[in-house]
């Protein structure tokens, strides 16, 4: 039920090719609670087959046409299909309510079954879109989607001019009709949605990985949860900061001891306890939002799809650690300690990620939460440990970003960091100490592509989403929109674009009409410079504006150049520019033109354009006619190329993610060099064939696909340290497999100063270490950001091939106008 005013409510009956629309009568005695108590139970649709539909059209018109029912609302029954009109219409009469139904056509549609229908039925309404004559092509889409359906085999009008007596047509519409009416009292008559966020939830079934719903807004009951959730006061941490390096120090010793017990435990036994913490997470939803609410200043929508993923990485993790025992060529372990530091602006999902991560491989886990949300992650921390996680191997360590924080990730004893935040921050980690394991998601600079063959409606609703959602406080957020061609001097364009984001209900998180929520804190730095300073050449399409709340209003910066300032900067706010591109490959260039990589996306409805947009463009999560922010763990996996990633590269909520937080050793070593290479070319020929040189889209949604793929890293540096024998053999045979160009240096040619000079200059994301690390060659790496793969090298392939490849998420809507293309 759409509540359009205190007078007029929607229905929508879901039937393909016609709706009943309930309207309210002016003046009468109604209320949004009595209206919909009225319609409660109202079945909802889709059903599975196109005879449950049609029998469940039926029912619900044979519910609403009652003298009871229609006291107080008149029913508009749009349809042309003539058998439904003339059912509706002698029901009416027969119950004496002839007054209180409205037979409703679309104008131009059979207008010869319009002139009977008016005759016999006393009266017909025919409706036409009506538009500007600048705005045609918003009629465009609503008469293409009717043609569309019309045009489909079961529709009525598809048959209609073949509707004779005796005809073939005429008896398959008589015996659809007949079939409806008479399977009308069979249909479930029960709501299809009967979520109730006031009841706990039902445990998830033990079966393949299904993720988390969010939480239904239109059920009443749990409009009714999120009101309470609004109405209780903010809450605080239960445990004090830790300022004193000394309890850093006891926090890491008690990690190492209780890290061995745990990993000693098979994969399948830590699947078990993650797949309970997913079950208290989801528990505990409305704790977690209630804190994200008034700690990260999230809005309930924003905050409730959080929990979600939360629940799905617990699920996903733990399936993921009993596929750790699978190799027979090599064993797994465990880095040991891991300090996860986590982000105040998802301070539930991201965390809860790289802690169930990090445990489902046997780690143990030093959780430093972001000082602006602490409560937040005190709460993932307790699920975890009241789901069985043992203390010591999860512990809840709130550390203020200053000397003492530098001691836990510095400190000797911790063997990795898993971090999403800046990539200043990784940097700064770095200069620490060189030789930490950092795996990290760090920032992003990410633009949408808009050609002139976009959909322009559905390309700035995407684009204001992308751009504006959790007030642009998002890595992954829009910030940059590319328009090609003309679109970029549309007056049409502009005018949704400036109507779309100031219709943006701005105001407090613990509000629900608010759309768009207040920044963490008072906007300073990159922030406040791309809130208030223009560069040269830069206009403001919407200017920013602080209120008395301090509540920044969203920004919309025309004229942002090439190589500028904002181009080239992640803000990290409600600020999106808008960048000229002469053609799609100009775009590409703008969009491939800064040091980042995370996500971006395209809108075209061009299939060319697409591919050649998909080949080029240089992005971990690439997203095509949709939002190009979201990502779900498993359809979705999260990560980013270039800047935007540190360490191995596997996206989060992916299948390689927690391989990677453990070493794998050989186990092979007994074979001869012969029998050992041979193995290795046997197992990367067999898992390049079946995972790495195929497209997966496990999901199988029809109308949305979700592809997860890989791509050649553009270049790949060896260095050998010794004459490398049968291990650089068999990693140039991984390189060559995976078609990547490689740049080998040799020990015996090639001092590691000179290499570690030059390394800067050859163009390469990657370098595979056979033999031991220099000092001066991971000082250089860590500078140029080139990720240092020194893993020893093993014959199975699913593990050393994906040293050359990189991971990228395709995510692509499948429909338009609600159908399928």
């Amino acid at each position: 039920v759409a509540w359009a005013s205190q007078r007029h409510a929607t229905v929508v009956a879901g039937r393909p090719g016609g709706r009943i629309k309930v309207r309210l009568v002016k003046g009468a005695n109604l209320s949004m609670e009595r209206v919909d108590a009225a319609l409660h139970g109202w079945p909802q649709a889709p059903y599975p087959t196109k005879a449950a539909t049609d029998a469940n059209y039926k029912r619900c018109v044979d519910w609403l046409l009652t003298a009871e029912r229609t006291r107080a609302v008149k029913v508009g029954l749009a349809s042309h299909n003539l058998f439904d009109v003339a059912w509706a219409h002698l029901l009416s009469v027969e119950r004496g309510i002839e007054d209180r139904l409205e037979i409703e056509m679309l104008q131009g549609m059979a207008p010869a079954s319009a002139r009977v229908v008016q005759a016999e039925a006393g009266g017909l309404l025919l409706y036409t879109p009506v538009v500007s004559p600048t705005d045609f092509d918003v009629a465009i889409s609503y008469l293409f989607r009717r043609l569309e359906e019309n045009a489909s085999d079961e529709n009525f009008l598809h048959n209609l001019f073949e509707l004779e007596p005796g005809s073939e047509a005429l008896g398959i519409e008589a015996d659809r009709f007949a079939e409806s009416v008479h399977g009308r009292s069979a249909v479930d008559a029960a709501p299809r949605r009967r979520q109730d966020r006031r009841r706990p939830p039902e445990a998830a079934p033990a079966s393949d990985f299904v993720n988390e719903p969010d939480t239904d807004p239109v059920l009443p009951a749990n409009r009714e949860w999120a009101q309470g959730l609004l109405a209780e006061p903010p809450s605080k941490p239960d445990r004090a900061v830790i300022d004193d390096t000394a309890l850093v120090d006891e926090a890491v010793a008690a990690a190492v001891a209780g890290q061995r017990e745990w990993a000693a435990r098979a994969g399948k036994e830590r699947r078990r306890v993650l797949h309970d913490v997913a079950e208290e997470l989801a528990r505990r939803r409305g704790d977690l939002v209630h804190a994200m609410v008034h700690e990260a200043h999230k809005t309930i929508a924003e905050a409730d799809p959080e929990v979600s993923e939360a629940v799905d990485f617990a699920r996903w993790y733990g399936d993921r650690a009993a596929e750790l025992d699978r190799s027979s060529s090599a064993s797994f372990e465990p880095f040991g300690v891991i300090a996860v530091v986590s982000p105040w602006n998802f301070p539930v999902g991201i965390p809860a990620g790289g802690i169930l991560a990090a445990v489902a491989a046997g780690n143990s886990v030093l959780f430093k939460p972001a000082p602006q949300t602490p409560r937040c992650g005190e709460i993932v921390a307790e699920c975890a440990w009241a789901a069985g996680v043992p203390l010591e191997v999860l512990q809840f360590v709130p550390i203020p970003d200053n000397e003492v924080g530098r001691h836990l990730i510095a400190h000797p004893d911790v063997d990795a960091v898993i971090l999403t935040g800046a990539y200043e921050t990784a940097e700064l980690f770095r200069s620490w100490r060189p030789d930490l394991r950092i795996r990290a998601e760090t920032s992003g600079k990410n633009a949408l592509v808009i050609t002139p063959n976009a959909d322009l409606d559905l390309a700035v609703a995407d684009l204001v989403g992308s751009a504006f959602g959790h007030s642009g406080q998002k890595c992954s957020a829009a910030s940059l929109a590319i328009c090609v061609g003309d679109v970029y001097e549309s007056q049409r364009f502009r005018r949704q674009l400036v109507d779309a984001v100031e219709s943006l209900d701005v105001g407090p998180s613990d509000r629900l009409a608010t759309t768009m929520g207040p920044t963490i804190h008072e906007p300073d730095g990159k922030l406040l410079r791309a809130l208030t300073e223009l560069e040269p050449g830069e206009s403001w399409l919407v200017e920013p504006r602080r209120d008395n709340e301090g509540c920044w209003s969203p920004g919309v910066r025309l004229g942002v150049g090439p190589g500028s300032w904002f181009h080239q900067t992640e803000c990290f706010g409600p600020v999106l520019g808008l960048m000229r591109a002469a053609d799609l490959a100009d775009a590409l260039n703008l969009q491939n033109g800064n040091p980042y990589g995370l996500t971006g996306g395209i809108h075209s409805l061009d299939g060319a354009e697409i591919d050649q947009w998909l080949e080029t463009v240089e992005v971990g999560n690439a997203y095509i006619n949709r939002a190009i922010t979201g990502a779900i763990v498993g359809r979705q996996p999260f990560g980013g190329w270039k800047r935007s990633s540190i360490g191995a590269g596997a996206k989060a909520g992916g299948p390689n993610y927690i391989s990677g937080l453990g070493t794998w050793h050989r186990t092979d070593d007994q074979l001869d060099d012969e029998a050992w290479l041979a193995r290795a070319a046997a197992s990367d020929e067999d898992w390049w064939d079946r995972e790495f040189a195929i497209e997966h889209d496990p999901s199988g949604l029809f109308c949305e696909s979700n592809v997860f793929r890989y791509r050649p890293i553009p270049g790949v540096a060896v260095r050998v340290d010794g004459d490398g024998g049968r291990e650089l053999a068999r990693v140039l045979a991984a390189a060559e497999r995976c078609g990547v160009a490689v740049t080998l240096s040799r020990s015996a040619d090639e001092p590691v100063v000179e290499f570690a000079a030059r390394l800067a200059s050859l163009g390469v994301d990657r370098i595979r270490m056979v033999g031991p690390v220099a000092t001066e060659l991971r000082d250089a790496a860590n500078a140029a950001n080139v990720h240092l793969a020194d893993d020893p090298v093993t014959t199975d392939g699913r593990i050393e091939l994906l040293h050359y490849l990189r991971e990228q998420s395709v995510s692509r809507t499948l429909h338009r106008y609600g159908n399928l293309v």
